[in-house]
């Protein structure tokens, strides 16, 4: 599946419906190795923990699991009063149903301007697959009032950025600009919203440039094998069957009058976020915002179907995608896992980052990457949103280790239904998720883009203050049961896209 588009994806966090260690659908060149970056990452959030629970005072002279307890502690204790929060996030409704939520952050001089209308790819025919995506991406080509060289012009002459983007569920926008060129932004994004002019010169360009990309993916191992899995996991009249961007086969038989058509139909205020988060007062914020959008009427906008209903596997399935000349494999191996609002989700969320995220990539990157050496990279990821996700590990291998490192990643899924993670294991990932909350909250993006994730699955503006407790009262029961409600690791979806020299078991 490919998610619901992210308002903020110069944040360089996953959103809180996202756990994963690598995204299914990363281009990297073989022998790329991104465990590099987000051991660091995971480091750096450990280490916060660390010096944050030194500065209030712990005792350097703890143990490891002392010293990690008190560390969940203090660092709650020193940042609860500076997260944002019922006391210091505004939120309010538009009369044309747009919610607005404003984070001051005077420390800075930009502002972000983030948020999602409720559109995206479920509401499109499997036939025009990709025109919820071309839709969006038309919307900056140009309006009744600007110019698509307009548009570039107003934006570069402050330095400002504006994209739109979309997803299964949601279409996502981006902006950030120095706070006094707020109202330049938000301008913009209502009238491209409200008034595209879908120039037909800019939409094949447009088209031209998504039949080029499209096409450099189909060489692509890691696409190809992610695609491979979806289409297997997810039924054919389900939207996480597809590609968001479309295929070589829809993308050009989608008319500018099906674009025009989509817009009309599917894009409106109701449903829509809007965050604003940086150096402006919040009444401003607020009619600011106001005056671009809330004049925005559309009487005849749906509400998004049901998601059709999707069983797990009941035995495992492989499909092998033959892309010769390729020196890498990619394997993706996997199950449906949970939606974001489902009970056990942080459960799993922690059970996926023993697996495959912490440290060298979890348990999968320990045995897989560096004791056999199996992997040029490997990690896990749940993929959770508004329906049931994808629960997988990725890798990228030479292609003569295909079947022993799908071998070892199978083993390290029964493992994780056979028994609970020890103790340090719990221990060491709740002080991950807990330790990365400061950071995640850094940059104006990375708050915006919480603020947004936080409205779009309704988990209360006092989420963050929540947060702690919520990670802090699992159990490895907990993480047990919920790695065995999912995984079975006798009925798994298993993907591979390299060269045709390959394992018969894979085919």
């Amino acid at each position: 599946m490919e998610p619901s588009a992210s308002p903020c994806k110069r944040s360089g966090w996953p959103s809180p419906s996202v756990s994963r260690a690598t995204s299914g659908s990363r281009t990297t060149s073989p022998g790329f190795r991104p465990s590099r970056w987000k051991t660091c990452s995971a480091r750096r959030a450990f280490t916060c923990a660390r010096k944050t629970a030194s500065l209030a005072g712990s005792s350097r002279q703890a143990t490891h699991r002392k010293t990690s307890r008190k560390t969940l502690m203090a660092i709650s204790d020193l940042t609860r009063q500076s997260l944002p929060g019922p006391h210091n996030i505004v939120r309010t409704v538009l009369d044309n149903g747009i919610t607005v939520l404003v984070y001051e952050n005077h420390a800075t001089q930009s502002v972000v301007l983030a948020g999602s209308l409720a559109t995206g790819s479920i509401f499109e025919p499997p036939e025009k697959n990709g025109l919820a995506s071309i839709t969006a991406a038309s919307l900056m080509r140009g309006s009744e009032t600007r110019t698509f060289d307009a548009i570039n012009s107003a934006l570069e002459d402050i330095g400002a950025d504006l994209d739109i983007d979309a997803g299964v569920h949601r279409t996502g926008f981006f902006g950030k600009a120095l706070a006094e060129d707020l109202a330049t932004i938000a301008g913009i994004l209502g009238d491209v919203l409200q008034q595209p002019a879908f120039p037909a010169a800019q939409i094949e360009r447009l088209r031209g440039e998504i039949i080029t990309g499209l096409k450099i993916r189909q060489q692509d191992t890691r696409y190809r094998a992610n695609r491979a899995f979806h289409e297997q996991l997810y039924p054919p009249n389900h939207p996480y069957h597809r590609s968001v961007r479309g295929t070589l086969d829809t993308v050009p038989q989608i008319t500018i009058d099906d674009i025009r058509d989509f817009h009309r139909r599917h894009f409106g205020p109701s449903g829509m976020i809007v965050a604003v988060v940086g150096a402006v007062r919040a009444d401003e914020a607020i009619d600011i915002v106001r005056h671009a959008l809330e004049r925005w009427r559309n009487p005849d906008q749906p509400e998004a179907p049901p998601l059709p209903h999707v069983a797990a596997p009941t035995q495992t399935q492989r499909r092998f995608v033959p892309l010769p000349g390729k020196t890498q494999a990619d394997l993706v191996v996997g199950t449906i896992g949970p939606a974001r609002k489902d009970a056990d989700y942080y459960a799993a969320m922690l059970a996926n980052s023993v697996l495959g995220q912490f440290g060298m990539m979890g348990r999968v990157g320990e045995k897989v990457r560096e004791e056999l050496g199996l992997a040029y990279d490997v990690g896990s990821s749940i993929n959770a949103g508004h329906g049931p996700g994808p629960w997988s590990v990725s890798a990228g291998v030479n292609p003569a280790n295909v079947d022993r490192a799908l071998e070892a990643i199978v083993a390290e899924l029964e493992r994780l239904v056979r028994e609970p993670v020890s103790a340090e294991d719990l221990e060491n990932v709740q002080s991950y998720y807990i330790g990365r909350l400061p950071l995640q909250l850094e940059s104006n993006e990375g708050i915006a883009n919480t603020l947004v994730n936080i409205e779009t699955y309704g988990l209360g503006l006092d989420y963050l203050l929540r947060y702690r407790d919520t990670i802090m009262r699992l159990t490895r029961e907990d993480l047990l049961a919920a790695a065995q409600r999912y995984i079975k690791p006798d009925a798994l979806v298993v993907a591979v896209a390299g060269p045709e020299s390959r394992p018969q078991s894979a085919s």
